[in-house]
């Protein structure tokens, strides 16, 4: 089905008229600090370095990078001794909840880029499932301005693809782009019908950004709590299937043969969705999935005894599925990794299974979490994880062209230093996100984030208060 005319005006006056897609949301960038990142391992996926070196950010920009113990030097810089850490381009999460407007009791844009900072990431993308939805220019706008008040991380927006995330009437994607929002979805629900599926990707296309999908077929979802399988029917739950979200997939690639928009496949779950991603991907579709910490790292089993904590969207499924995950990872199958920080209160956990909310908070402790489902496990080198948490979410949401992502010189100073042998146990009662909902609390963890800039200005400094 074509666009009307109408839209395909809307959308060229956007390509003229739009600020760069991007555009930095709440950090100025008029930093003039200098600090001098000394002998560290320094990791850039895009400039291939890998290798002990020095790192100057200046002015809010990378000034220089030296391969060579002691070279670089800058009066009145603060050095910051990186001995046996991790240097790499700020960690990029595409797949966010903030949940401002109307959900401020479960988080707000200041406490959940507090967050993200606290977990090492620079720059998050935030969801349009709140009340009202961010489905409007003036939304968007309204994102940009709560960041620019709390300044820590940047914050990016994906606009909702249709009118109140109801799937029956396109959203007016090209002002919202021209507002800024980076990327499309309806987050939190799959858009069921096929020809407004259609009319978004066409859309999607026209304004060049990347439609993200959740895949879960409503009508094999309907009471649904938990993945199909032995401990559902013990537990007398309503049953997930895997096939919910393969065939939302499988029509979604199937859809997009003849459109060729950038299509993103959010939060995998199952062996059958890295196949249909692999199959298309191997077709040349300009395609993608992303995967999160707790499908890499957790089975069904955690929801036993009603464990509401572990209660997801998609649900944990079978260990036959968190290795397929780790295998799509591997192989560049899966190629952005993704939080889902899903911020709930305590109240709403704490309802019986089948009617307590869904989700997890993520930004604080997924990298430990992605190391020990990847790295740890042998699956890929940290070099690897690194550009799946940077360059890659950057290139899916354009910001690559604002130079996010990268060490390169010139580029904003978004820098995340690592502490790769750091030993912590995560306590949820010093989380900085407003909400506790995790099944991860007490879990040993290792590898964190110990220095955080953003535009050249130290966010974060210290580990130590979570460190064992």
């Amino acid at each position: 089905m074509a666009l009307s005319a109408g839209e395909r005006r809307a959308a060229s006056a956007s390509s003229r008229l739009h600020a760069p897609p991007g555009a930095p949301f709440g950090v100025p960038s008029h930093a003039m600090s200098t600090t001098l990142l000394r002998a560290g391992r320094v990791i850039c996926p895009v400039s291939g370095i890998d290798g002990t070196g020095d790192v100057l950010l200046s002015g809010g920009r990378i000034a220089a990078i030296s391969m060579k113990r002691g070279e670089l030097s800058a009066a009145g810089a603060e050095i910051v001794d990186c001995d046996g850490l991790m240097v790499c381009p700020g960690l990029i999460d595409p797949h966010v909840h903030l949940r401002e407007p109307g959900g401020e009791h479960k988080e707000t844009i200041a406490t959940g880029v507090a967050a993200a900072i606290a977990g090492g990431f620079t720059s998050v993308c935030c969801m349009p499932n709140t009340t009202p939805c961010l489905d409007s220019g003036p939304l968007v706008e309204f994102v940009r301005l709560r960041a620019r008040e709390a300044n820590l991380a940047r914050v990016f927006v994906a606009g909702a693809a249709t009118v109140g995330r109801a799937g029956e009437q396109l959203a007016p994607m090209a002002a919202m782009k021209q507002a800024g929002a980076v990327a499309f979805t309806d987050d939190g629900d799959g858009i069921a019908n096929a020809q407004m599926m259609l009319r978004v990707l066409q859309m999607a296309k026209v304004v060049g950004c990347a439609f993200m999908q959740h895949c879960q077929e409503p009508t094999l979802t309907q009471g649904a709590a938990m993945n199909a399988g032995p401990l559902q029917v013990k537990l007398g739950l309503g049953s997930w299937p895997s096939i919910a979200e393969e065939l939302m997939l499988e029509r979604d690639v199937m859809l997009n043969r003849a459109v060729g928009a950038r299509y993103h496949a959010q939060h995998l779950s199952t062996a059958g969705s890295t196949e249909i991603l692999r199959r298309a991907r191997a077709a040349g579709q300009p395609v993608s999935g992303e995967a999160s910490p707790h499908h890499l790292l957790l089975t069904d089993a955690a929801c036993d005894d009603y464990n509401t904590n572990a209660k997801m969207n998609p649900p944990l499924r079978t260990s036959a599925d968190v290795q397929a995950l780790r295998a799509a990872v591997a192989d560049g199958t899966i190629d952005v990794l993704a939080t889902d920080h899903a911020p709930h209160t305590e109240a709403e956990k704490a309802r019986d299974f089948a009617h307590a909310s869904f989700g997890i908070i993520g930004l604080e402790h997924a990298l430990p979490l992605y190391v020990e489902a990847l790295v740890t496990s042998g699956a890929i080198s940290w070099p690897r994880l690194i550009a799946l948490m940077t360059i890659q979410p950057s290139k899916l949401l354009g910001l690559d062209t604002l130079g996010l992502g990268t060490l390169r010189i010139g580029a904003p100073a978004d820098v995340t230093v690592i502490d790769p042998a750091a030993q912590w146990n995560v306590d949820l009662s010093a989380s900085v996100s407003k909400s506790r909902n995790s099944p991860f609390h007490d879990r040993s963890l290792m590898g964190g984030a110990v220095h955080v800039f953003v535009d050249g200005t130290e966010r974060r400094a210290s580990l130590a208060a979570q460190v064992v």
